[in-house]
C-alpha cells in the first residue's frame, strides 16, 4: 500500500493565525508533519510526502538540529530528515495532486492508495491499522465537521474532490461507480486541527512533538470556563 501525505509550506495553518505568529504556523505545521510520519511508520508503512515544491529544509527547526537533538526528542531513535523522505512534487491543488496519485491504480503500480492529511497531530498506529484494515473499495475516515482527513483506496474508479463536504460527497461518488465503502469512525482520524480551539485537543490527547512544541510556546490548558480550551502563558 502506498501511503501518501500531502502537505505544504505556504502560509500554512491560516486560520491558527489568531493565535500563531506566520513563522510559528509553519513551525507547528512540520511538527505536525512528523508526528503524521511517525504514526505511519509505527504502523508498518513508508509514508511518502505529496507536496507543491521540493521542501524548503530552510523552513523547518527539524531539518537543522543535530542527531543528538533529534535523537533525544525521538525518545532514542534517530528520525530520518523530511527532505530525505520519498517525495512526490506536484504543483496543482490538493484534489487534482491527489487524484494524480491515485492514477497509480490504474496504471497498476500500486494495489492500494491511503492518503492521510498531514494535520492530523492525534494520529496513533492503532488508529491507522484500523484504517488500513478497513474493508471496502474505498475506506473513509471522516473529520468533524464533514471532511475527509483520511481514506484508503482500492479500485481505480473512485477519484476524490475535497471541496465542501467532501466525506458525503466521496460516498456518493463511492457509490455512482458502484463501490463498496468502509468508515472508519476513529476520535483521533476526525481531529484534524485548523482552528484554534483545536490546540487544546492536541495538549489533552498526545504527548507527541506537536504537544511538546504548544507547550514549549506557551500554550497551557484552560479549564476555568465551562468549556475547556487553552491559553498561552504571555497572554
Amino acid at each position: 500500500m502506498d501511503v501518501i501525505v500531502p502537505f505544504t509550506a505556504r502560509d500554512p495553518k491560516s486560520r491558527l493565525a489568531p493565535v500563531l505568529s506566520v513563522a510559528e504556523r509553519r513551525e507547528f505545521a512540520f511538527e505536525m508533519l512528523r508526528d503524521v510520519v511517525t504514526a505511519i511508520e509505527a504502523a508498518g508503512h513508508e509514508p511518502e510526502l505529496l507536496v507543491p515544491r521540493p521542501l524548503d529544509v530552510t523552513a523547518s527547526p527539524l531539518e537543522t538540529e543535530t542527531v543528538s537533538e533529534t535523537t533525544e526528542r525521538a525518545g532514542g531513535a534517530a528520525e530520518k530528515p523530511l527532505a530525505d523522505r520519498s517525495t512526490t512534487v506536484d504543483d496543482r491543488p490538493l484534489t487534482p495532486a491527489v487524484n494524480g496519485v491515485l492514477s497509480r491504480l490504474a496504471d497498476g503500480d500500486a494495489a492500494a492508495v491511503a492518503i492521510v492529511m498531514a494535520d492530523l497531530a492525534l494520529a496513533t498506529p492503532t488508529a491507522l491499522h484500523r484504517l488500513f484494515g478497513a474493508g471496502g473499495d474505498v475506506a473513509i475516515a471522516p473529520g468533524r465537521g464533514g471532511g475527509t482527513n483520511a481514506l484508503v483506496v482500492r479500485d481505480p474508479g473512485f477519484a476524490v474532490d475535497y471541496h465542501g463536504t467532501s466525506y458525503r460527497d466521496h460516498r456518493r461518488a463511492a457509490a455512482d461507480a458502484a463501490l463498496s465503502v468502509g468508515v472508519v469512525d476513529s476520535m483521533r482520524l476526525a481531529t484534524d486541527v485548523d482552528e484554534p480551539g483545536d490546540l487544546v485537543e492536541v495538549l489533552l490527547h498526545t504527548d507527541g512533538r506537536s504537544a511538546a512544541w504548544l507547550r514549549d510556546a506557551g500554550f497551557e490548558v484552560d479549564d476555568s470556563e465551562s468549556r475547556v480550551g487553552v491559553r498561552r502563558a504571555d497572554e
